[in-house]
């Protein structure tokens, strides 16, 4: 296991995430925020690190930590980009909030060899338990701001994205699964189980061209 930088050491899923990416690659994080995970894999891995995030306040501490990004938003602005521009692109808790994730994902397969996606799941059993006793939208450790102020707008279970990615024809290189307090683990992409028991799920994947 690599070593944890301290920008990112209790978050598993960022740690998971710089793990799978090849050192000294070209990488692309989009929704940087204010760069933790750009300087984990700079320091980490050595790769060549670029970031888009939305908010100005982001970017000003990215560059602020010596880090290259700019502003920009995932819905309009990867078209910026040329294919394949990078080695991996990554989403990291960030496609729920687009308001267009189909075609998101589709820039992300566009400029990426491989892209990295993690997003919160709703078909969890405590969301399921939530809304079934309480017949309210759902607040939980991944799912932590109430309705009319979270930014996620397009919330969805594993089985809904393993079945964009089928729609796609988006090969799934490897999927994992979330859980408080639990070492991530390893999935079938079309499993019941992981949708059930999953807090989160990280997602690596490419065309299906390839």
């Amino acid at each position: 296991m690599t070593k944890l930088a301290p920008e990112i050491a209790n978050r598993d899923d960022l740690s998971l995430i710089v793990e799978l990416v090849t050192a000294g690659s070209r990488v692309l994080d989009v929704g940087c925020g204010n760069g933790d995970l750009l300087a984990a894999l700079s320091t980490l891995k050595s790769v060549d690190t670029r970031g888009l995030e939305i908010s100005q306040e982001g970017v000003n501490a990215c560059v602020a930590r010596g880090l290259s990004a700019i502003q920009g938003d995932a819905d309009t602005d990867l078209s910026i980009y040329p294919d394949k521009a990078f080695d991996f692109v990554i989403l990291s808790q960030t496609i729920q909030a687009t308001r267009n994730p189909r075609r998101v994902l589709e820039e992300l397969l566009r400029i990426g060899e491989r892209v990295i996606v993690s997003f919160p799941n709703f078909g969890h059993w405590k969301v399921r338990l939530y809304l079934a006793f309480r017949g309210r939208m759902p607040v939980t450790s991944s799912l932590d701001q109430p309705w009319y102020s979270t930014p996620n707008i397009h919330l969805c279970t594993i089985k809904d994205f393993v079945a964009l990615c089928d729609e796609l024809g988006v090969h799934i290189d490897a999927a994992y699964a979330r859980r408080k307090s639990h070492a991530p683990f390893v999935f079938s992409p079309h499993q019941s189980r992981a949708n059930l028991l999953a807090e989160d799920a990280i997602f690596m994947l490419h065309s299906g061209s390839k």
